[in-house]
C-alpha cells in the first residue's frame, strides 16, 4: 500500500505529465485566521488552475498523506481545532499515530517529490534566527531544500529572523536562489530586505530552463529558491513594518517566550498591530507566488523546441 494518497486528478496529472504544483497546508491551519483560510485555501487553488496548472494542496489526514485534497478534506483542515504542525521529521509519528497535521515548507516538500511534483509554492521560507549563534535555531526548511530536488517559489524569508544569514546558509546548501524580476532578496512583507540575489531572472520560461540546465549538469540533487517579491506599492509600509517588528522583539523579550514560539509570537503581533494590513500582504504574497509557480510547472512541462 503506497505511503501517499493522490488525488485522482492529480494522479492523472502525473500519468500525463501535465503541470501541478505543491500547495503547503501550514499557512491554512496556523497562518490565518479562521475562515480567512478556507477562502485563501481555494483561492490558491483557483489561481493554479488559471494559470494552466493543477493543484496539490498536501496534508495529513487522519495518519493518511494526502497530495490534493477534496473541498471536503479543504473545510476540514481549515476548520478543525486539533490540527499538528508537521515538519519533515514528524511525518511518521502522525502518520503512526493516525494524526491530522498540516505540512510546513520542508515537509510540503518531501512529500511533492515522493509524488513526482517538481514545482512548490509557499509563501515565505524559514531561516536563521536571530540570535541562532546561542540558540542555534534555524528552520528544517534549508537543510530540507538543500537535499530534495524542488523549485520553491516563495517571498523570501520572513524579515522577523536573520537574512544575511539565512542567504548565507542558503550558500553553504548550495542551493541556487533567483530573483524573480529583481535583483534585491524580498523579506515576506516587504520587497527589498536589504540584500542581494545572486542571479535573477525574468521570466517563467528563464527560470524552467535553469531548473533544466541543473538537471543536465548532475547538479539537481538539491532544490531552487525562486524568491518573488510584492511589488512594492502592495508591500507593507516599511515604516509600519520596522515599528511593529522593534515592537514584536519587545513582546518577545519581556514575555521570555523561545524557540519555536518566537515566530508565531512576532507574527500575531504583526496581524493584531497592523489593522489588517500584515493579512493583506500576506495573502497577496502567496496568491501572487502560486500563479508564478504554475506558470513556471507550465514552462517546465512544455517542450523545449531548439
Amino acid at each position: 500500500m503506497s505511503a501517499l494518497v493522490l488525488h485522482p486528478e492529480v494522479a492523472a496529472a502525473r500519468e500525463l505529465g501535465a503541470p501541478l504544483v505543491a500547495l503547503e497546508s501550514t499557512i491554512l491551519a496556523h497562518g490565518l485566521p479562521r475562515g480567512d483560510n478556507l477562502h485563501v485555501g481555494r483561492q490558491l487553488e483557483a489561481t493554479v488552475r488559471a494559470a494552466g496548472a493543477i493543484p496539490a494542496t498536501i496534508a495529513v489526514l487522519d495518519g493518511s498523506v494526502r497530495v490534493g485534497l477534496t473541498d471536503d478534506e479543504l473545510r476540514h483542515l481549515c476548520k478543525a481545532d486539533d490540527v499538528a504542525k508537521l515538519s519533515a521529521r514528524d511525518l511518521g509519528v502522525a502518520v503512526a499515530s493516525g494524526r491530522t497535521g498540516a505540512t510546513t515548507v520542508a515537509s510540503t516538500s518531501v512529500l511533492a517529490h515522493a509524488a513526482g511534483i517538481t514545482v512548490f509554492a509557499t509563501g515565505g521560507l524559514g531561516g536563521v534566527h536571530r540570535g541562532a549563534a546561542e540558540s542555534f535555531d534555524v528552520s528544517a526548511d534549508l537543510d530540507v531544500i538543500a537535499r530534495t530536488p524542488v523549485l520553491v517559489v516563495c517571498a523570501g524569508v520572513k524579515s522577523i529572523l536573520d537574512v544575511p544569514a539565512t542567504l548565507e546558509r542558503l550558500e553553504t546548501l548550495s542551493v541556487p536562489v533567483l530573483g524573480f524580476r529583481t535583483d534585491a532578496f524580498p523579506g515576506f512583507y516587504l520587497a527589498d530586505s536589504g540584500h542581494a540575489v545572486p542571479w535573477r531572472v525574468d521570466s517563467p520560461t528563464e527560470a524552467a530552463a535553469v531548473w533544466r540546465a541543473r538537471a543536465a549538469l548532475g547538479t539537481d540533487a538539491g532544490g531552487m529558491v525562486l524568491a518573488n517579491p510584492l511589488p512594492r506599492d502592495r508591500q507593507l509600509d516599511p515604516g509600519l513594518h520596522d515599528r511593529l517588528l522593534a515592537e514584536g522583539l519587545a513582546l518577545v523579550a519581556r514575555e521570555a517566550i523561545a524557540g519555536k514560539d518566537v515566530t508565531p509570537a512576532l507574527l500575531a503581533h504583526f496581524h493584531e498591530a497592523s489593522a489588517g494590513e500584515s493579512l493583506r500582504a500576506n495573502v497577496e504574497l502567496v496568491l501572487a507566488n502560486a500563479r508564478l509557480a504554475a506558470e513556471v510547472a507550465v514552462a517546465l512541462a512544455s517542450p523545449v523546441i531548439g
